[in-house]
């Protein structure tokens, strides 16, 4: 038998109201981080008036601490936009597509590979030659292969050629 099941309706109103007390504000701050992260930031502050407007408008249900309820609920719900602002997880809100677009840029496909491919065209041959690499495999015999490894050989059969040469 869980505790909830064997506890009186008082303590269940306790657990509850420590419960909703302490949970409230990490779910309300994971909320709000889900929905500036779909959204934007801009959503925050649009939550924020929303939410303060619906509390201001609640009416007295007969406790006599009712408005100190409210203006409590405010408070903790500006702490909470604050802390949710302050984040790291917050995702920055995006400029405008039209104010980062490059003048001239197009948005058809077929535009942006002609684009494409004037720039590569523009930039041929390139400053920095393609980088030649050497590889060997253990076991085997060695294989030369690029600049350095191929001139090398190139001077060797010279002077092999030359010896035999003069010798002869």
């Amino acid at each position: 038998m869980s505790k909830l099941q064997a506890a009186t309706p008082e303590q269940l109103q306790r657990l509850k109201l420590e419960a909703s007390a302490y949970f409230g504000p990490k779910m309300l701050n994971e909320a709000l981080l889900r929905l500036c992260q779909a959204c934007g930031s801009d959503s925050l502050d649009q939550f924020e008036k929303t939410t303060v407007d619906q509390i201001e408008a609640m009416h007295d249900d007969g406790r006599a601490d009712f408005d100190a309820l409210k203006e409590f609920a405010i408070e903790q719900l500006y702490a909470c936009v604050r802390e949710v602002k302050s984040s790291p997880k917050l995702k920055q809100p995006l400029k405008e597509t039209k104010t980062r677009r490059t003048a001239g840029r197009s948005e058809e496909p077929e535009i942006l590979e002609d684009q494409l491919q004037a720039g590569l065209e523009d930039s041929f041959p390139a400053s920095d030659p393609p980088a030649v690499v050497s590889t060997t495999i253990s076991g085997g015999s060695k294989k030369l292969v690029g600049t350095d490894e191929v001139l090398k050989k190139q001077r060797e059969q010279a002077a092999e050629n030359n010896s035999r040469s003069s010798s002869g």
